[in-house]
């Protein structure tokens, strides 16, 4: 669904791929990553590597992809005991709700062997524990049981392990909060997990090699990339903060420059996403970023000359860098995707008034620099306000005047981390059930209104219906035929000139395919976004029906361990929500 769409499978998701790239770094080459949306068919239990079952197997799951990854774990729990891989699973679902990897019904045994509520490193600490344990010949879940046993792994921050008879926890040992990296310049380099990347197939099992490096642009043509953690804003729907444990980390400018010089080279990758929570949080930082791939540009690199960046910052934080745009257009940011939310200001304020949010366009158009707003519909928003910007087809006019080529509407839903996370359901703002359907994790995607106190909340799932249609229809297609939005400086230009200089002219062939390609390139997305439109809308419509006719069971607790929680001490367990059973429920 929109606005996920095409990304979700033109995109290798960063955090597999920097698993890969860690693997191969810590001496582990024989490692294959798996793309569930390129290899649908694929079973664990099938999986042969080199001919034999892998030692150890792993899965990465956001939330939205619970069901799936929880069907993985059965299949692979499946296989003999004895022949069975170490099944490690981590991943933002795991970060915040790392018990649910561990079946606690007796009756259908299943379970992850343990859980990694960190970042790589604290995966290469579990790896470090559990091979210094195995004996020569001995299997690496066996030896990762006596490590277990053993207490070894009790002081690597970031694990939850499982204690009980197989496929039956009894409890859960939850080893505290991690340690984070503070200079990601020793994170593993990606070009790496680029190189690891299953071929997309209908098999259940795996091919006999990776996918080819001449394809990988092809498969994958936007290389996600890790240039800075963190925000500086604390607003309460979103976990962020929390999980950085109010840090603001960053990779230097030359590690930036090479990563993108390296991934071009080795896989033509032209086009590369931030995975930002803030690009512009600090102005020292991203000047430095910007001014190593500058230094690279005009030294001729063509890596960095043809290289495009897009990535993600606030309102105000571009206003406050709105005397650097013309270098970093140059250094080669292309996009910025910029949360505005809700110009009026009711659902948080971060700098990203109607004034403010048309003035920061209005300077990155002016700079070459493509605007793409992030909306967020909730309750208190109407659909149209007759005075002010506060309606959400308000907001978006004013959007598509000021600017925005694309743009991405969501509705306010619990995100686990977050400051509002418990409250949601134990206020009953989160729906358990809607027309007797459970909500599913699945839907509780932003597309869907999973949590309102609205009295008619089905007319916020039809309002972002609407604002989509508003956005993209064929009266705006027709008309980005006369003024495209994607007539800016630049645009038709590898490389914008230095201020005061003219642009090299290029040849006439050249130069009308990329002015052809600005002229039509508005309408391009127009069309994309209405065909995006004929796989969202039916999903939406389902669940909006089911809003208007259907009866609303609400929450009174959020989802939580059902299995007891503890420490290694004893004590309780840093991941458990409030009303978890704990130590003294285990002994009871």
């Amino acid at each position: 669904m929109l606005p996920f769409l095409y990304a979700d499978t033109h995109m290798a998701p960063a955090g597999a791929r920097a698993v890969g790239s860690a693997m191969v770094e810590a001496g582990f080459p024989k490692t294959r990553i798996v793309l569930q949306q390129w290899n649908r068919n694929f079973r664990p239990s099938r999986m042969r590597l080199d001919g034999r079952l892998p030692d150890i197997f792993m899965i990465s799951s956001m939330q939205i992809h619970w069901a799936p990854c929880r069907e993985l774990i059965r299949d692979v729990c499946r296989i003999e005991p004895d022949r069975r891989p170490l099944v490690i699973v981590g991943g933002p679902k795991v970060i915040y709700e790392p018990w649910d990897v561990f079946g606690p019904d007796a009756d259908d045994p299943w379970s992850a062997d343990v859980a990694v509520t960190g970042e790589e490193f604290v995966l290469l600490s579990l790896l470090e524990a559990v091979l210094s344990e195995r004996a020569g010949g001995e299997s690496v879940r066996s030896a990762f049981l006596r490590a277990r046993d053993k207490g070894a792994l009790d002081g690597i921050l970031g694990l939850v392990y499982a204690r009980g008879r197989e496929g039956s926890p009894e409890e859960l040992v939850d080893t505290g909060i991690q340690r984070l990296l503070g200079d990601l310049d020793e994170l593993p380099h990606p070009v790496h997990g680029y190189g690891l990347l299953e071929q997309p197939s209908s098999r259940d099992t795996l091919a006999s090699r990776p996918l080819a490096a001449n394809k990988i642009s092809r498969r994958t043509p936007i290389a996600s990339l890790v240039l800075t953690l963190g925000c500086k804003f604390g607003c309460e729907y979103c976990p962020i903060p929390a999980y950085n444990q109010r840090q603001y980390r960053c990779k230097s400018g030359e590690r930036v420059a090479e990563e993108i010089a390296r991934l071009y080279r080795t896989y033509r990758l032209r086009f590369c996403f931030g995975a930002d929570d803030n690009f512009f949080n600090d102005p020292e930082r991203t000047l430095e970023i910007g001014e190593a791939l500058l230094r690279r540009a005009e030294g001729g690199s063509r890596p960095h000359r043809k290289t495009r960046l897009a990535t993600e910052a606030t309102i105000h934080d571009t206003l406050r860098m709105k005397e650097h745009l013309p270098m970093l257009r140059r250094a080669g940011l292309y996009a910025l995707w910029l949360g505005v939310e809700d110009m009026s200001g009711n659902l948080v304020r971060k700098g990203q008034s109607a004034n403010e949010t048309v003035e920061a366009f209005r300077l990155l158009r002016e700079n070459g620099i493509l605007p793409v707003p992030m909306m967020m519909h909730h309750d208190e928003q109407p659909l149209i306000s007759r005075n002010g910007n506060a309606g959400l087809l308000n907001q978006l006019g004013v959007l598509r005047k000021a600017g925005a080529l694309y743009m991405q509407i969501t509705m306010l839903t619990p995100s686990p981390g977050s400051k509002l996370y418990v409250g949601t359901y134990t206020s009953g703002l989160a729906y358990r059930r809607v027309d007797g359907v459970p909500v599913e994790p699945h839907i509780v995607d932003g597309n869907h209104v999973v949590a309102s106190n609205h009295p008619k909340p089905w007319t916020r799932q039809l309002n972002l219906i609407l604002g989509y249609l508003y956005f993209y229809n064929p009266l705006r297609m027709l008309w980005a035929f006369v003024r495209p939005k994607t007539r800016i400086p630049f645009a038709d230009l590898d490389f914008p000139p230095a201020p005061g200089r003219p642009a090299k002219r290029k040849p006439l062939r050249s130069r009308l395919r990329r002015k052809f390609r600005t002229r039509l390139g508005d309408a391009a997305v127009q069309v994309f976004g209405m065909w995006g439109l004929t796989r969202t809308i039916p999903r939406a419509f389902r669940w909006f029906l089911r809003l208007r006719r259907g009866r609303i069971e609400r929450t009174t607790a959020p989802p939580m361990s059902r299995v007891p929680m503890r420490s290694p001490d004893g004590g309780p367990a840093a991941h458990a929500l409030p009303g978890t059973p704990g130590p003294s429920s285990a002994e009871a």
